[in-house]
C-alpha cells in the first residue's frame, strides 16, 4: 500500500470527524444558554424493568439504548416539541410526545409502560442474517418506502444506485432487462443475495440475475447492504458485500394497489397488489401481479418480462407460518456483447480499421457503419433472446419457546429452467461433433460441405432446494445468541441444441443435442454468534461459521470436452466485533473478519485437477466513527479487505480457447466510505456519501493474449501457441474498482404533499483490465436524476401518488461497464475495448393508487 495514499486518507477521515464534530459543537453553542434532557424508565405491565430497549427521537437522527436498568437520557437539546418513540423485540411500539419550554427543568421525565405483542413480530425470520448497530460491520438498511420513491419500471441494481460504494449498470442502457451491480468493486458473483434468509445466488456461477425477478422490489419490505465480509449468513461467501431481502410482512388492513408506469425507450411497468388485511386476528394473505417491457436503449435490447408474488400466514403470539410463492418469466433480446469503443468514436477510418482486423464480413459491417454510435448491438437475428423462467418455493415457521428463546426454520425449493438462442456463421460441423456434410449433384459429383450457418440454443434446468435454521436466546438483560445454519442441495443440468442449420442435407436430427452435462453441489454451513453488552456503552461481537461444499461435476461441455470431476472443500470464518457509545451522539466501532469461497463452475470445467485455482481466502477489518444529532448524521468507515489467492482475469486461455482465471497471491482493497444527512428544516434534507479507496494487485502476474494467428490443425508449442505471454505486471489497480465513488440526494417539499428531489451519482475511472493502462478504461462519469413526487389524499380512497422521473437530466455520455478482448495478429498487439454506453435523458412517469 502507498504510503501518500494512506496519508492522504488518514487526512481526509480527520477532516471529515473535524468538520461533523465543528457542526456538532456549533449546535451546542448555539443552544449552550438553553439545554435540556429527556429521561425515563421503560418498564412492562407487570412493573418489571426492560433493559436495552431501542429509543428514538422521531424526526430527528437520535437513536440509543436504554440502559440494564431501563434507563434512557437524552442530552442537549433545545426547546420545542419531541416525539419520543420506544420498542424492543416481543412488545408493541410506544409513542409519546413532550415539550420542553424556557420555563422547563433541566431534565425532562417521560417513562414507557410497554405491552406484550398480541402477534409476533416477523423481523425475527431475518434477525440472523442482519447486522445491527451493536456488531461493527458496515451497514446500510433501505426500506420500502424508500424503495417505493425510485420503483417505477427499473430493476433492483438500479433502485439500490445511491447506496454507498455502489455501481449499477444496464445491458440494454435503459435500467431494465439485464442489470447488475458492484460494491466496492466487487462484481455480482462476489456479493451474496439471500431472501428471507434464504440463499439467491446461483450455486454454480455465484452471479444473480435480477432479469428473473422482475419487479420484486414491489414485494420488498427492507433490504439490508452489509459491505465487506458481512455477518455469517447462507450461501456462497461474501467478497464484497451481502445483500439480505426481507419480503412484505403483515399488513393489519386490507388494501389494493395498482400502479402503472409508462416512460421513455417504449418503457411501461403495470402491477396490481392486493392484501386480505389480518382475518379473525390470525390469517393474512397478499398478492401481486406484475408486467414489465421495454425496447430498451440499445438497437433491439427489448425485454418481455412478468412476474407474481403470492404470500399467506398465520400469524399468532407465539407462531409464525409464512408461504411465499414467487416467481418470473422473462424474454430479453440479447445486448450482452457491448459496443466496440471503435464504434463509438464515430471515425470512419477508426471503425473501418476494427471492421478489418476482426474480418466483419459484409452484414456485419454494413450494421456497425450504418447504425448509431450510442445504440449499436452486434446481434441482428429475430430470435437472439434469453428465455428463462423461475419459480420459488418458500415455508417459513417461528415460535416462541419463551420470553427468551426463539426458533426458526424455512424451507425452500426452486425451480429454474431456460435457454438462450444463437444465429452463428460458418460453423464447423466438427465443432458441435457432427460428420461432413455429403452433398451429391444431379451429374453424380460428390461434394463434402465442412462448414454451416447454424442456430442454437443452450439451455440451463435447475433444481435447488434446502433449509435453514436458527435459535435464538435473548437474556432481556446483556446478552444475545444465535445459533443456527442451512443444508442446500443444487442440481443443474447444462445442455446444447442444433434446431436449424442453412445445408439441407446435412444428417442434423431435429434439437439435435451436440453437449450435456450436470453439476449437484451441496452446501452445509453451522455458525453461532454472540452480542454480550459489557455495560450500556460497549458490547462485544462474536461470529463463528463452519462451511462445507461438495461439488460433483459429470459429462461434456460445449467445447465437446470431458469436465467430470469431483471436489471438496471446508472453510472456517470467524468474525469479531467491539461497539462502544460514548454518548448518545458519539459512537465507535471495530470489526474483523475472515472469509472464503470457492471457485465457480467455469473454473471447473476451465480447468483440470492438476490446473484448477486455489479458493479464495479474505481478511476484512472494520473500523467505524458514527455521530448522531438532532439534525444531522455523519459517520466514517474505514476498510481493508485484504485478499489471499484473489481470482483474477490475466487473458490465459485452455488448450480449447476458454478463459482461465489466475490466483494472485496479494490484493487488497482499503479506503473510507463517509455518510451524512442533514434536516436542514421541515422541508429540506440532504443525505450524502463518498468512497475514497485505493484497491490494488500487488504481487507478479503475467498477462497474455489469443493468438489469432494460431493454426488448429497443428499441435500447440512455441511456434504455434494458442495464447502469448505480453508482460508481467504487479500493484496495479484491480478492474472495475473506481477510486472515487459519491451520491447525493437532495430532497425538498415545496409543500406537504409535493417533493422535488436532486439524485447525483459520481463513478470514477474503471479499469476493463488488471493492467492498469489508461487506453483500457472507462471515463469517469457524474449523472444528475430530478423527481417529482406529488401525493393527493381523496377522501374515496387511501392515496393517489404521481412520480416523475428524469434520469439522466443534463444528458450525460457514458458507459458504467464493459470489458477488454486482447489479441496478437500477424505479429502484432491489438486490444478492442467494449463498452456498454448508457442512456441519455429519459423520462419515467408513473401513476400508482391505494385503497
Amino acid at each position: 500500500m502507498k504510503k501518500s495514499f494512506f496519508l492522504r486518507l488518514c487526512a481526509c477521515v480527520c477532516v471529515c470527524i473535524l468538520f461533523s464534530l465543528t457542526l456538532n459543537a456549533q449546535s451546542q453553542k448555539q443552544s449552550q444558554k438553553q439545554s435540556f434532557s429527556i429521561t425515563g424508565k421503560i418498564t412492562e405491565e407487570s412493573g418489571a424493568i426492560i433493559p436495552n430497549a431501542v429509543i428514538s427521537l422521531k424526526n430527528t437522527f437520535k437513536t440509543i439504548l436504554g440502559n440494564d436498568n431501563g434507563v434512557y437520557l437524552f442530552t442537549g437539546l433545545s426547546k420545542g416539541t419531541y416525539i419520543v418513540e420506544v420498542s424492543f423485540v416481543g412488545y408493541q411500539n410506544a409513542t409519546q410526545s413532550i415539550k420542553i419550554e424556557e420555563n422547563s427543568t433541566e431534565n425532562n421525565e417521560l417513562n414507557f409502560v410497554l405491552k406484550e405483542n398480541t402477534l409476533l413480530s416477523e423481523e425475527v425470520i431475518v434477525t440472523a442474517t442482519r447486522a445491527t448497530d451493536r456488531s461493527g460491520v458496515a451497514f446500510k438498511t433501505i426500506s420500502a418506502q424508500e424503495l417505493g420513491k425510485q420503483n417505477l419500471a427499473q430493476d433492483l441494481p438500479v433502485l439500490l444506485n445511491f447506496t454507498p460504494s455502489m455501481v449499477s449498470t444496464s445491458d440494454a442502457g435503459a435500467g431494465v432487462g439485464y442489470t447488475s451491480m458492484r460494491i466496492r468493486g466487487s462484481d455480482q458473483t462476489r456479493i451474496n443475495v439471500t431472501i428471507n434468509g434464504i440463499p439467491l445466488n446461483d450455486t454454480e456461477s455465484q452471479g444473480v440475475f435480477w432479469v428473473n425477478m422482475p419487479d420484486f422490489s414491489s414485494s420488498v419490505e427492507s433490504i439490508q447492504i452489509q459491505r465487506g465480509v458481512g455477518t455469517s449468513t447462507n450461501g456462497a461467501g461474501a467478497f464484497g458485500a451481502t445483500v439480505n431481502v426481507q419480503t412484505n410482512t403483515l399488513q393489519e388492513k386490507p388494501y389494493l394497489e395498482i400502479n402503472n408506469t409508462f416512460g421513455s425507450f417504449g418503457t411501461q411497468k403495470n402491477n396490481i397488489k392486493v392484501g386480505t388485511g389480518l382475518i379473525n386476528g390470525k390469517f393474512t394473505a397478499d398478492m401481486r401481479l406484475s408486467q414489465i417491457k421495454s425496447d430498451g436503449f440499445v438497437d433491439r435490447a427489448a425485454s418481455d418480462m412478468s412476474s407474481y408474488y403470492f404470500s399467506a400466514a398465520y400469524v399468532g403470539k407465539k407462531t409464525l407460518v409464512r408461504v411465499n410463492v414467487f416467481g418470473g418469466k422473462e424474454q430479453t433480446y440479447q445486448s450482452w456483447n457491448g459496443t466496440p469503443e471503435a464504434k463509438l468514436s464515430g471515425n470512419p477510418v477508426i471503425i473501418q480499421d476494427y471492421i478489418d482486423r476482426n474480418y466483419l464480413d459484409a452484414e456485419d459491417a454494413q450494421n456497425m457503419l450504418t447504425s448509431d454510435s450510442r445504440t449499436y448491438n452486434y446481434f441482428t437475428y429475430n430470435n437472439q433472446t434469453d428465455n428463462y423462467k423461475q419459480t420459488h418455493y418458500q415455508a417459513i415457521f417461528s415460535q416462541e419457546i419463551s420470553k427468551k428463546w426463539q426458533g426458526n426454520l424455512a424451507l425452500h425449493y426452486t425451480k429454474g429452467g431456460g435457454y438462450y438462442e444463437e444465429y452463428k456463421k460458418d460453423q464447423k460441423f466438427s465443432r458441435y461433433g457432427l460428420p461432413n456434410a455429403i452433398i451429391t449433384d444431379a451429374t453424380g459429383a460428390i461434394t463434402t460441405i465442412k462448414r454451416t450457418d447454424l442456430v442454437r440454443q443452450r439451455s440451463l434446468d435447475n433444481d435447488f432446494g434446502g433449509f435453514t435454521f436458527s435459535a435464538d436466546y435473548n437474556s432481556r438483560k446483556n446478552m444475545r445468541i444465535s445459533v443456527g445454519g442451512a443444508g442446500n442441495k443444487y442440481v443443474g443440468k447444462h445442455f446444447g441444441e442444433i434446431i436449424w442449420t442453412s445445408v439441407a442435407n446435412a444428417n442434423v436430427a431435429k434439437n439435435q443435442r451436440y453437449y450435456e452435462g450436470e453439476g449437484t453441489k451441496t452446501d452445509l454451513n453451522l455458525f453461532g454468534k454472540i452480542f454480550y453488552d459489557v455495560n450500556n456503552k460497549m458490547t462485544l461481537f462474536g461470529d463463528l461459521q463452519v462451511r462445507n461444499i461438495t461439488y460433483d461435476i459429470s459429462g461434456i461441455d460445449n467445447n465437446l470436452l470431458d469436465v467430470s470431476q469431483k471436489s471438496a472443500f471446508t472453510f472456517f470464518n470467524p468474525k469479531a466485533g467491539i461497539t462502544y457509545t460514548a454518548s448518545d451522539k458519539h459512537s465507535f466501532s471495530g470489526f474483523f473478519g475472515i472469509g472464503n469461497r470457492e471457485p465457480n463452475r467455469a473454473d471447473f470445467v476451465n480447468s483440470t485437477i492438476t490446473t484448477r485455482p486455489q479458493a479464495e481466502s479474505l481478511q476484512n477489518l472494520e473500523v467505524n466513527y458514527s455521530l448522531k444529532a438532532k439534525k444531522m448524521t455523519f459517520s466514517a468507515n474505514y476498510f481493508l479487505m485484504n485478499y489471499q489467492n484473489e481470482l483474477v482475469l490475466t487473458g490465459k486461455l485452455n488448450d480449447v480457447g476458454a478463459n482461465l482465471r489466475a490466483n494472485v497471491a496479494r490484493s487488497y482493497r482499503t479506503g473510507v466510505e463517509l455518510e451524512a444527512a442533514f434536516n436542514i428544516s421541515k422541508k429540506f434534507n440532504i443525505g450524502l456519501n463518498a468512497t475514497f479507496s485505493q484497491n490494488k494487485i500487488i504481487s507478479k502476474f503475467d498477462e497474455f493474449v489469443d493468438n489469432f494467428d494460431f493454426s488448429s490443425s497443428a499441435p500447440i508449442s512455441a511456434t504455434n501457441p494458442r495464447d502469448i505471454f505480453v508482460k508481467s505486471h504487479e500493484n496495479k489497480d484491480l478492474a472495475f474498482s473506481p477510486n472515487v465513488i459519491g451520491a447525493s440526494q437532495l430532497s425538498y417539499k415545496i409543500r406537504k404533499d409535493f417533493e422535488i428531489s436532486l439524485l447525483t451519482k459520481y463513478v470514477g475511472t474503471q479499469y476493463l483490465d488488471n493492467t492498469q493502462d489508461e487506453s483500457r478504461s472507462l471515463k469517469p462519469y457524474l449523472t444528475n436524476d430530478v423527481r417529482f413526487i406529488y401525493t393527493y389524499k381523496p377522501k374515496f380512497m387511501q392515496e393517489i401518488t404521481c412520480t416523475f422521473l428524469i434520469n439522466n437530466a443534463l444528458n450525460e455520455l457514458y458507459s458504467s461497464n464493459g470489458y477488454l478482448y486482447s489479441y496478437s495478429t500477424g505479429g502484432a498487439l491489438f486490444a478492442d475495448n467494449y463498452v456498454y454506453p448508457q442512456a441519455g435523458r429519459n423520462f419515467l412517469m408513473s401513476v400508482g393508487l391505494k385503497f
